[in-house]
């Protein structure tokens, strides 16, 4: 294949895989509803079936639901007649993912799952297959055609299947109004969970940089140097924040006054300083560094000065 040639390609499963995608909505109807709903009402968790790709999309579906408050588990459809029928409980729905509906291990599976009196969800494109006959409420995932130039491959049809996985994971979180602190339990790990649950109090620097307001510009320098944070906090003899120095400032200052070491802190502080509450996201606490071109961010506790949080601990945690 010349340049063109894979870039046609590319372009025509693209194409293809879109088209099957948009053809989903006919079948958000109220089958689709009444599987929310069956799942919804579920006491126990949905097991998830399937055999060769269709097996694959429905381990992301368990992921997937089980990441947005839905209680899943995967069974192989092969593994399932030779013992892994013993994880599916009375109060658990069982959800059938085949495309076809007709394969040889999903005939033997669905007796014994009926026998089992749990409710069964199935999933494909064949109405007329043995699963969309043997199921109590059937997902249509039919597609026109797979991306495959021979129409063999798996493509579209379990880009169709993983499209209304979601599909149904969507509704049931709004059903369940997950917000975001639930799926901050759920994703503790990585930058993701970081972004969901770090707050400010749990990166903040033990050092607290304080200068006065009569503080030479001298003093000033050393107590930023000291406390690696970039910035001094001014403060009054009654505790009060009257305003914040960086080495930013310091520069500035030292490129207009020639005789720039005798000034007062007083003289180039900042007034009205950006401020956030310890106990907010540490995500937040990027986002008005970001919003304001700054690189640290004054932090209070119930108003009263808590210290100061530097962009690269940001950086080190993972947040940007």
């Amino acid at each position: 294949m010349n340049h063109d040639s894979i870039i046609a390609s590319g372009l025509r499963t693209v194409r293809v895989q879109t088209e099957s995608v948009s053809g989903l909505n006919q079948f958000i109807n109220e089958d689709f509803v009444a599987a929310v709903q069956q799942i919804n009402a579920c006491l126990g968790r949905v097991v998830i079936t399937g055999i060769g790709k269709s097996a694959i999309i429905a381990q992301k579906i368990v992921a997937t639901f089980n990441s947005t408050g839905t209680p899943a588990l995967f069974m192989h459809a092969a593994d399932a007649i030779h013992g892994d029928l013993g994880m599916i409980r009375e109060a658990d729905v069982v959800m059938v993912i085949s495309k076809s509906g007709d394969s040889p291990e999903i005939k033997v599976l669905l007796p014994l799952l009926k026998g089992f009196g749990n409710k069964i969800i199935g999933m494909g494109g064949n109405t007329a297959s043995y699963l969309a006959n043997n199921c109590h409420i059937y997902i249509n995932t039919t597609v026109a055609q797979e991306a495959c130039p021979n129409n063999l491959a798996p493509t579209s049809s379990t880009t169709a299947q993983m499209v209304m996985g979601d599909a149904l994971a969507v509704c049931l979180m709004e059903l369940k109004d997950f917000k975001s602190a639930d799926f901050a339990r759920y994703h503790p790990g990585g930058a993701l969970g970081k972004k969901l649950y770090l707050r400010v109090a749990d990166i903040l620097s033990a050092n607290k940089p304080i200068v006065k307001s009569e503080a030479s510009l001298k003093d000033v320098i050393v107590v930023i140097t000291k406390n690696r944070l970039g910035a001094a906090v001014v403060m009054d003899d009654h505790h009060q924040i009257l305003g914040i120095i960086t080495d930013g400032d310091i520069r500035r200052i030292a490129e207009r006054e020639n005789a720039f070491i005798v000034l007062k802190a007083k003289d180039v502080m900042s007034l009205n300083p950006k401020s956030i509450e310890a106990d907010a996201l540490a995500a937040e606490a990027f986002e008005l560094m970001r919003t304001h071109h700054i690189n640290q961010l004054l932090v209070t506790d119930n108003g009263a000065y808590a210290g100061i949080i530097h962009i690269q601990e940001l950086i080190r945690e993972g947040i940007i």
